[in-house]
């Protein structure tokens, strides 16, 4: 029996990493022929993916963090072989906050994380794609835009470093005094919204920024996007913050935000908006997002919450709105 071949693309800041070295000597010790390749800049984990499936790579594994995953899950959402082509995916989870990761229940112990990829079948699951004037765009886990992303583009990588997800915290307290909302046009099949907002999230995952749940009920294999938009809370604030405290964060987007469930969605903005790609910034007026059902297969823990019931996933995809705004 030929003995599985994987691939760990792994981000070079966890090229140190003494846990990791123990982890895949041990896969090898089980039989696995495990390379490694190290990322040093950028455009090098397209060209490890590309060198992989030319190797006949049997499982590609994303070691970092969400923009790591998106990266690497990117390469293969932009071959023309269909999922079961291609080798499949599994994620060593090394980020300061690996949302993707906490969402999906993967552990981010790395022996136990290469055993999962080990132990559990790939499943079919869904990308991202964003389409921008400056071209086309994937991602893994969320796109998300307003007071969330403005945080983790202006949190400091040395405090990141120190404090790991606590840092998106403690720079999140620093701009509440200066929440500035944004204005824009959101809609989709059944769906439209337009006004003032301080966060928006379009979700193939739960979460961003270090643990804000925005699309806390989003399913990565549902042929769907989550799409939650928070708008503006002026004069709404000491209520908003009371329903936290006292309802929890998924009872206080039910409140306050729209939220929808949508095969593609569009936004307008009159001014230039950034929206994260888990860690990548894209800018413009006009995005259109489309979810890319099935696009690649990933190793994911059982019972993982991200993961449609079997009954649920056999339904065709439609538009259910959960609530609008105007």
């Amino acid at each position: 029996m030929t003995s599985p071949r994987w691939r760990l693309i792994l981000n070079g800041k966890s090229a140190g990493n003494d846990d990791v070295r123990k982890a895949v000597a041990a896969l090898r010790d089980r039989g696995v022929a495990l390379d490694v390749r190290v990322t040093w800049e950028g455009g090098d984990a397209e060209r490890y993916v590309a060198e992989a499936i030319a190797d006949g790579v049997d499982t590609v594994i994303a070691g970092g963090g969400d923009g790591t995953l998106s990266e690497v899950a990117t390469t293969l959402a932009h071959r023309d072989e269909d999922a079961d082509a291609l080798p499949s995916l599994g994620l060593l989870p090394l980020g300061t906050a690996n949302d993707f990761a906490s969402a999906a229940t993967i552990p981010t112990d790395p022996a136990q994380a290469l055993d999962l990829v080990q132990r559990c079948p790939p499943r079919p699951v869904d990308l991202l794609r964003l389409q921008a004037p400056d071209g086309l765009h994937w991602a893994a886990n969320l796109a998300s835009g307003g007071f969330g992303t403005q945080v983790t583009l202006e949190t400091d990588a040395g405090l990141k470093k120190m404090l790991g997800g606590l840092a998106y915290v403690v720079t999140g307290i620093a701009k509440l005094g200066r929440i500035e909302p944004m204005r824009a046009r959101v809609h989709g099949e059944g769906f439209e919204w337009e006004g003032d907002f301080i966060a928006l999230g379009i979700g193939n995952g739960r979460q961003a920024g270090g643990g804000q749940a925005l699309c806390p009920d989003a399913r990565i294999d549902d042929g769907l996007l989550d799409v939650t938009v928070v708008p503006d809370l002026s004069g709404e604030v000491g209520a908003t913050v009371r329903a936290l405290l006292t309802e929890g964060q998924h009872a206080a987007l039910e409140r306050i935000a729209a939220r929808a469930q949508l095969r593609w969605v569009e936004i307008e903005s009159p001014q230039p908006l950034n929206l994260n790609l888990d860690g990548e910034p894209v800018q413009s007026r006009h995005f259109r997002i489309d979810c890319a059902p099935g696009r690649v297969r990933m190793h994911l823990p059982p019972g993982c919450p991200l993961l449609s019931e079997p009954a649920a996933a056999e339904t065709l995809p439609g538009a259910a709105v959960h609530a609008t705004a105007s």
